[in-house]
């Protein structure tokens, strides 16, 4: 049997539904748990409405750039794991480069031989075992980062904000540093996209855009990546 026959089938589809059916009902309690802490802590139904259309906007452009690795996973491990896998973990180049271990790790190399079913089934575990970390770790430590955090800042809440945008700084330098090194397509649509974002936001701050500043992610995203075909 092929292996997108398998990979494909109706058990494949009932087994990554029923993985993606827990993420819609963990999004669901999180909405409603959101709204709900909201209402206590007195934000009103224009603040919150304001923020979910935002957070909506923001979420457009890296969706989109999902669906289009999307679509090279299709090809190699079927609709089911692409969808199940990209609804989870969302980094379209981690899946790629777990797939290409696991089928290299039994002889087949990706876009040059046949993928076969043992190669197919090899790929799919290193998909799965090369996550379980991030899911081990979170689930041991996710409740003492607070203590982390409150021992780190010593109870400054200015030092807790710098800690965070240093963090989440840290984490967007970390992911975008190999495209800037690799001298090539990436790397004008890394510069681009950061040029165009840091042209937008001032911009929308000063003449208070609303529009802008929710479309200004999603500008630039896709700003780079035009920029990049057309270099």
């Amino acid at each position: 049997m092929d292996y997108l026959q398998i990979a494909n089938s109706i058990p494949m589809w009932i087994a990554a539904g029923l993985a993606i059916s827990l993420v819609l009902f963990q999004a669901f309690i999180f909405a409603k748990k959101s709204y709900e802490t909201g209402k206590e802590i007195g934000l009103t139904e224009v603040q919150m409405k304001s923020a979910m259309k935002s957070s909506f906007i923001m979420s457009l452009g890296p969706s989109l750039i999902i669906l289009t690795g999307l679509l090279s996973l299709l090809v190699t491990v079927g609709g089911p794991m692409a969808w199940m896998r990209l609804s989870f973990i969302g980094s379209v180049m981690f899946e790629l480069m777990a797939v290409g271990f696991g089928a290299e790790a039994v002889g087949v190399k990706m876009g040059i031989d046949p993928m076969t079913n043992i190669a197919f089934a090899n790929a799919i575990w290193t998909m799965i075992l090369g996550s379980v970390g991030w899911i081990i770790f979170a689930t041991l430590t996710a409740d003492k980062m607070d203590k982390v955090q409150t021992k780190f800042s010593k109870g400054d809440n200015g030092l807790i904000k710098i800690i965070s945008i240093a963090a989440m700084l840290g984490s967007f330098g970390s992911l975008v540093s190999g495209h800037l090194l690799a001298m090539n397509k990436n790397t004008i649509a890394a510069i681009a996209g950061g040029l165009i974002m840091l042209i937008l936001s001032p911009l929308a701050d000063k003449k208070n855009i609303k529009w802008l500043k929710e479309w200004g992610m999603t500008i630039a995203l896709f700003g780079g990546m035009i920029l990049a075909v057309i270099l």
